[in-house]
């Protein structure tokens, strides 16, 4: 039996040593494929919405000042308050007429004993009872007595000073007792119909790119939005900044304050600039960067400036030029000369950012 298992032993051996013999060695794997897959996007000119940005002061789009139109006479009650929404006609504040009304008396019996003369010298004209010149006089006096009467009567009609226009009371400067005196400060600034605008600036190169009603999104202080409308464009340009005013209307509310602080975006503006995606770059304590594949698909930390943004979009100032290759996900984790296996993006639809592939982990060594 032992001597039949060697014989078996013998006879297998050499299949064996001929089955090892056709065995191939495994094959390494080379830099290049152990590389990690990631996603590329080219540095190139894109159209940016939503790019174009103003900021500027909010004021009355028609700002009315009301004053006493007679003088000398003391405020009786003011009836309008700072914030009031006031109809055109409305009484805002009252005179004393006491004094007034005293003059009118005296000028009513004036005005009669002056009629009642000219009247007893009617149809005595060239009759020799009066010289003609005594029966125009009193003809005369009559009428200046009727017309200081309707000076008067005038005056005490405007006693009660009233809104101009309808709207919203920005400023009141007059309190009970004031004398109504000439001066150059206004009782009451009004916003006619409540209306607000912004008022803001934008260089030459900008305004060429808004045009009278189209809309942006406006920024209020209190953190609100609201859709505004260009109204007026400056047709000049202030010769020391350089910058022409754009004037927006704003709806009428009343979270919107005239001398406050408002910015626009304007939606429909766009601009074709050196742009990449915003998940492309990196912020940091040093600024902005892109990961550049470069020609060797080796990575390197490349700082760039940034500029207008909007549909997902960064406008690049200053960094690569365009056709560059970056890495499309800027938090991938990659130092500086690691090898990389490019996938290039896919279609990016108008106004989005590219959605980088998921990278492939890296290959065990």
């Amino acid at each position: 039996m032992k001597r039949a298992t060697f014989t078996l032993l013998v006879l297998l051996l050499p299949a064996a040593l001929s089955v090892a013999a056709c065995k191939k060695p495994p094959r390494k794997e080379t830099e290049a494929e152990r590389a990690r897959a990631v996603t590329v996007v080219q540095v190139e000119p894109r159209a940016i919405t939503g790019a174009l940005t103003a900021s500027g002061d909010l004021a009355p789009r028609e700002e009315a000042a009301v004053m006493p139109e007679v003088t000398g006479y003391r405020v009786r009650a003011v009836r309008a308050e700072v914030g009031d929404y006031v109809r055109a006609g409305q009484t805002l504040a009252e005179l004393d007429p006491t004094l007034l009304e005293a003059q009118i008396a005296e000028a009513r019996a004036q005005a009669a004993q002056a009629e009642d003369q000219a009247n007893r010298v009617k149809g005595l004209e060239n009759q020799g009872v009066l010289p003609q010149e005594q029966i125009a006089q009193r003809r005369f006096q009559a009428q200046a007595a009727a017309a200081r009467l309707r000076s008067l009567l005038t005056q005490q009609r405007k006693l009660n000073v009233v809104a101009p226009v309808s709207g919203v009371i920005l400023e009141r400067n007059v309190r009970p007792g004031d004398l109504a005196a000439g001066g150059a400060t206004p009782w009451f600034r009004m916003a006619r119909d409540g209306q607000v605008e912004l008022r803001a600036e934008l260089s030459e190169t900008d305004l060429s790119r808004v045009r009278v009603g189209q809309a942006a999104t406006v920024s209020l202080p209190g953190g609100a939005t609201v859709t505004g409308r260009v109204r007026l464009i400056s047709p000049q340009i202030n010769p020391q900044t350089k910058l022409g005013e754009v004037r927006l209307l704003l709806p009428v509310r009343s979270d919107i304050r005239a001398g406050g602080f408002g910015r626009a975006i304007f939606d429909d503006a766009q601009t074709t600039v050196s742009a990449v995606p915003e998940a492309a770059i990196r912020y940091d304590a040093d600024g902005a960067k892109v990961m550049v594949v470069g020609p060797d698909n080796k990575v390197k930390r490349v700082p760039v400036q940034t500029g207008a943004r909007g549909g997902g979009l960064v406008q690049i100032v200053k960094g690569p030029p365009n056709g560059t290759r970056i890495v499309a996900n800027a938090g991938a984790l990659f130092l500086d000369g690691d090898l990389v296996r490019p996938v290039a993006a896919g279609p990016t639809p108008a106004g989005a950012a590219p959605r980088a592939a998921a990278a492939s982990p890296p290959a065990a060594k």
